[in-house]
């Protein structure tokens, strides 16, 4: 014999309560309405429970400790050029170095601009990996974009 749900259960105790009274009498005597009742309950159940997880996930804000961009890129994916731009303040002495996924080395640029724009022309497809970094080397930000061509 199969287990009954806790909703179900729920669900027949409370018609047990409502078949009691003399105002109910209509619904405890009309059986197919009851079996509609019993067939939709269990998807009004998800539905409940996915709409309340759903509202609780959108309200999530980001950590404290979550790190701003410094910097944004655009367009990413790129196929003739792509252009650095800093978010926040700006300083004379940051680098910017640019990777391929193999590793090497495919760009470095020292004294950067506010504004910088790279141009694609001799690089292939495929991903890239930037690093921005300050005067003493330290890594302030990392990212990639992706050259389609």
């Amino acid at each position: 014999m199969k287990t009954k749900s806790l909703v179900y259960k729920s669900f027949l105790q409370v018609r047990v309560l409502l078949c009691t009274a003399k105002k109910f009498s209509l619904f405890c005597t009309n059986k197919a309405k009851f079996v509609l009742v019993k067939k939709i309950l269990p998807i009004i159940t998800i539905l409940l429970i996915l709409t309340i997880y759903a509202d609780a996930q959108s309200n999530r804000e980001p950590s404290p400790g979550a790190m701003q961009r410094i910097m944004k890129l655009y367009p990413n994916p790129a196929t003739s050029f792509i252009k650095f731009e800093f978010q926040k303040s700006f300083d004379k002495g940051y680098s910017l170095q640019v990777i391929n996924f193999l590793g090497k080395q495919v760009y470095e640029a020292k004294n950067i601009n506010s504004t910088t724009t790279l141009d694609l022309a001799a690089y292939n497809r495929g991903m890239y990996i930037y690093q921005l970094k300050d005067q003493t080397g330290k890594v302030l930000e990392s990212g990639k974009f992706q050259v389609s061509k």
